[in-house]
């Protein structure tokens, strides 16, 4: 008697009936799912982000170690967590597209990166703005700054590498590689304060322990840190919808689309 061989999970899975949502994983199915989505993502993003910067800015008390400059919080906060987020799931993505060879998430890791890459602008430019009043200077050498830096970086390089490659392919390939080496500094940056002795202050939130912050303080800054990731989420998807059209625009599902067609 022959003994029964038993194939992989991971094959048997790819090899059997796919799930209903698995057709998303398809540029035909997602596009019109993506364009669907955005409008309600938008409106929610300027809610959020108004009700949060309203608190902060208008309801939350003044701190009594910096006065009125820490309210630039609300707004430097937000953009650093999603610049580490939107690294992640850029380099998830990458991961992704080398593992299953798939377009689509190629795709969407090359529409995080701009995104990601404002995200770290920002947190960098705000975090200038609220060291100048507390440390006495726009920028120092600091282990959190510079990795922050070195991240913007890495978005930078990511957008080059890829655009520099006139085979989108063989960019998308490349650039995932530099997005899987750049994983490392994400740790780096969030444990940097624990690591060395910096100027940087420490987490302003730590699951471990209650937060220090007036609890008006803590509701805007979590509504505005949502409202700054349902952005990032709608901003994502508009530019994965021109990314798509652009690299399917010989195909014929993309000639039937009505804002094509017209």
């Amino acid at each position: 008697m022959r003994p029964v061989l038993h194939a992989p999970f991971a094959v048997r899975f790819f090899a059997g009936p796919r799930p209903g949502w698995w057709k998303y994983a398809g540029a035909p199915a997602f596009y019109p799912l993506a364009g669907r989505l955005i409008p309600g993502l938008q409106a929610v993003a300027v809610a959020l982000l108004a009700l949060g910067l309203g608190i902060g800015f208008l309801l939350a008390p003044t701190d009594h170690q910096q006065g009125e400059a820490y309210r630039i919080i609300f707004v430097h906060v937000p953009a650093a967590w999603l610049s580490m987020l939107l690294y992640m799931a850029m380099a998830f993505w990458a991961a992704t597209g080398l593992a299953l060879n798939s377009r689509l998430s190629f795709m969407m890791a090359r529409a995080i990166a701009p995104t990601g890459a404002m995200f770290t602008f920002v947190a960098l430019w705000t975090g200038a703005l609220w060291g100048r009043p507390t440390w006495g200077a726009w920028w120092v050498w600091d282990a959190r700054l510079t990795s922050e830096l070195l991240l913007l970086f890495l978005y930078a390089g990511f957008m080059a590498l890829q655009s520099a490659i006139d085979d989108p392919r063989r960019g998308d390939r490349a650039g995932a590689l530099l997005a899987l080496v750049g994983v490392v500094n994400v740790p780096v940056i969030y444990f940097s304060v624990k690591w060395w002795n910096t100027l940087h202050q420490g987490a302003s939130i730590s699951l471990s322990s209650a937060p220090l912050m007036a609890s008006s303080m803590l509701m805007g800054l979590l509504l505005a840190a949502l409202g700054a990731w349902v952005y990032a989420l709608a901003a994502v998807l508009k530019r994965l919808r021109c990314i798509v059209l652009e690299r399917e625009r010989h195909a014929k599902w993309v000639a039937r689309l009505p804002e094509v067609s017209a």
